[in-house]
Order: structure tokens, then sequence, then C-alpha cells
């Protein structure tokens, strides 16, 4: 097997049937051990170890983590927030950006098209704290010029795990 490269462009082409098998059954388990998944894909534990080192040298698998369930936690309410900023400019995108790593009820954020510059998933306890987040943490950074906030009534389906063909 050839050793993946660390680069973010890294395309199903380069990972063979063994690999995106892998990348399947983490996703489903990421507490498998190498020894569960060489068993489950043929290989012994050496081979199968060598495997997903490489896969996390190439970028391809970015990290394991455990999903929580968020009621558990006490997170009753996730909100989607559409986010403009005025004006539209490198450094005010930046500064946003950089401000929005850095607050815990964001759970998600991206830069977006249409009729807004930012698309934000937010988890909070309750009202009360989704309207501290959003006057007190959202609307005071620099440049906010609107916020449109939609809740969710609903999760029809939630998922991390990408498609591998």
């Amino acid at each position: 097997m050839q050793p993946l490269q660390h680069n973010s462009t890294v395309s199903p082409s380069d990972l063979d049937p063994i690999d995106k098998e892998i990348l399947r059954l983490l996703q489903v388990n990421g507490k498998l051990t190498a020894r569960e998944l060489g068993q489950q894909i043929g290989l012994s534990t050496t081979p199968t170890y060598e495997r997903l080192k490489k896969l996390e040298q190439s970028g391809v698998m970015k990290q394991v983590v455990a999903l929580m369930d968020r009621e558990s936690l006490g997170t009753k309410i996730v909100a989607f927030c559409n986010v403009s900023l005025q004006p539209h400019a490198l450094q005010v995108m930046t500064c946003f950006e950089s401000s929005v790593k850095e607050i815990p009820e964001v759970m998600e954020c991206y830069h977006i098209t249409g009729n807004y510059d930012y698309l934000l998933k937010v988890a909070v306890a309750d009202m009360n704290a989704y309207q501290r987040f959003l006057t007190q943490k959202l609307a005071v950074l620099d440049h906010v010029a609107q916020v449109q906030s939609n809740f969710v009534m609903t999760e029809v389906k939630y998922s991390t795990a990408y498609e591998i063909s």
C-alpha cells in the first residue's frame, strides 16, 4: 500500500477498499480498536494499525470523537442563525470567524452564499440561554448587521457519517 500524502485533497481513488471499509466502520463506532477493526476487515492488528496511522497522517481522518446526547446534557434548544455582516470586507469576515470560534454555544459555522453571510448552528439549554447568547455574545460582535434565527422543532435526521464510495 502506498502511503497517503498529507493534504486536504485526498480523493476517493487514493483510498483502497480496505481503507474505505475502515472509515465506514469507524464512522459507526469510533471506539473500535485496531484489533477489532482487523477482525472485521480480515487483517491482523499491526497492518490495521498502520493503515489507521496513514489515514490520520493523510488528513482523511481528522479525529475520533464521542457524540453526546444533547438533551441528557441539558441542551434543549437548537437554532440555526443566519448572520449578515456589514461591510463585506476580508478583515471583517476574519474577525467574525475568529470570534465565533470562541463562543461555546456555536456548534458549527459556515460561510455561505445567498442573502446571508454565515449560517451558525447554536445549541443552548433554553430560550433564556438563547436570549443571553444572542444579546451578549452574537449581536455585540463588530459588524453584525442582521441575525435571523430558526429553531429546530424536531430532529428528523442527525448524522456525522459521510458516504464513502
